[in-house]
């Protein structure tokens, strides 16, 4: 599976989903702009250097990753969903996209993506967001687990 941060902000947030990828097996792409250097050490003491044990690839806008993801399911993983993530039947090539932590995922890409594939976090009424990093790695758990935490130890 394929984790996707559109124009993240927070440059631990991405170290702390580089490393869970890394862990995982997931590749991870980020689009542009970013609100850090990739060398930002923040970014790189919260990924622990695991940068070099999983796929990070970068796309220079939203409409170079949408023309490299061509024909994988793209799912928003957004509050303003009705789907709960775990409604969710996962595949191997499918991509969870993640707005950035400020602003989340705008409704223009939204939109592109399809209604059907908008995914949420339940939380409890008149709650804000969760942390980025945890988001993803709740999305990401359910994935696997849903795939047999295929090559796992």
């Amino acid at each position: 599976m394929k984790i996707a941060l559109f124009e993240p902000e927070i440059p631990p947030n991405t170290g702390n989903i580089i490393r869970l990828c890394a862990n995982i097996g997931f590749e991870l792409h980020l689009i542009e702009p970013l609100g850090f250097d990739l060398s930002d050490k923040k970014m790189r003491r919260a990924g622990l250097d695991y940068h070099e044990y999983t796929d990070v690839v970068v796309h220079q806008n939203f409409s170079e990753f949408m023309q490299a993801m061509q024909g994988q399911r793209i799912f928003a993983c957004t509050t303003k969903a009705k789907k709960i993530y775990t409604e969710q039947q996962y595949q191997e090539d499918d991509v969870l996209l993640f707005g950035p932590e400020t602003r989340g995922l705008p409704i223009e890409v939204r939109e592109q993506l399809g209604l059907e594939n908008w995914l949420k976090l339940p939380m409890v009424k008149d709650s804000r967001s969760l942390n980025l990093s945890n988001s993803v790695a709740i999305f990401c758990y359910e994935a696997w687990r849903q795939m047999g935490f295929k090559n796992s130890t």
